[in-house]
């Protein structure tokens, strides 16, 4: 019966200071008009931008967005009305909230990377493991870049619970090398290397994950 949500009515007051908003100043693109309203496409559902006498009840609307100082900044800059300025949130977030010339809000928004959080995550594990061996995985880890490295965990983890398995025992430093190389694709474990010795890991003793 639903085929999904379509489009988003927001209310304005006048038509030009919203397409100059909306359209020149947020990037949204004009796909139709009729009367009273202009439909803005903001990539994954429309935009209408409805003609109303007085906006009774503002529309809250998120932008994902690179810089969101910047955003930010921009927004306030082109009539914008500051709400919340920069800020951290509880879901691991940073975002800011202004209110456009009509008073519904904009809040622009991007989640932080790892290296921002502040803390590291808890490895996903589901057995025993030795301490050495915990904080030697977080080691490694630190090498991934911030983007890859909650997959990265949740693989590499898994594997060298796996290899423990093997072994009947709690997951030792031995087990963590040898998973650690074995979860990459062969053709890249040559980017391990590095990693490996900044641990103090010799790299040739462990020719045979190498070359698994």
């Amino acid at each position: 019966m639903f085929f999904g949500v379509t489009h988003i009515d927001l209310p304005i007051t006048d038509s030009a200071r919203a397409e100059a908003f909306w359209g020149k100043l947020i990037g949204l693109k004009e796909v139709k008009r009729g009367e009273g309203f202009v439909d803005l496409d903001s990539g994954s559902v429309i935009l209408r931008l409805v003609q109303m006498p007085k906006v009774v009840r503002p529309v809250s609307l998120r932008l994902n967005v690179g810089d969101v100082h910047a955003a930010f900044d921009q927004l306030i800059g082109s009539g914008g009305r500051a709400l919340y300025e920069v800020q951290r949130t509880p879901a691991l977030e940073l975002e800011a909230h202004v209110a456009d010339p009509d008073g519904n809000i904009v809040i622009v928004w991007r989640e932080l990377s790892e290296d921002e959080y502040g803390f590291v995550p808890d490895l996903p594990k589901q057995g025993e493991w030795q301490v050495d061996a915990e904080q030697l995985l977080l080691e490694l880890l630190a090498y991934v870049p911030a983007l890859f490295r909650s997959m990265a965990r949740r693989k590499v983890t898994k594997i060298i619970e796996e290899v423990a398995g093997y072994d009947r025992s709690a997951v030792t430093r031995e087990h963590v090398i040898r998973g650690y190389i074995l979860s990459s694709a062969k053709i890249k474990r040559n980017r391990l290397i590095e990693p490996l010795k900044q641990c103090g890991i010799n790299p040739d003793n462990y020719k045979e994950e190498f070359d698994a």
